[in-house]
């Protein structure tokens, strides 16, 4: 019997949690501050993205 992996795209909403969780974080060690909110926001959300796109290219249809 093999086991058939299901890979469900990855969500806008999904990416916006991710980011909004990385975020917290920095901002808790002091790593982003308001002054510089919007570029690590802008930065960690696309990479996210970015990265949940190609996992969905190399998956199997």
């Amino acid at each position: 019997m093999s086991e058939q992996k299901i890979v469900r795209p990855v969500t806008d909403e999904a990416v916006l949690k991710a980011a909004k969780e990385i975020m917290v974080k920095f901002i808790e060690i002091g790593k982003v501050t308001p002054a510089n909110f919007e570029e690590h926001y802008e930065r960690i959300f696309n990479t996210i993205k970015k990265s949940a796109q190609e996992l969905n290219d190399d998956s199997p249809a």
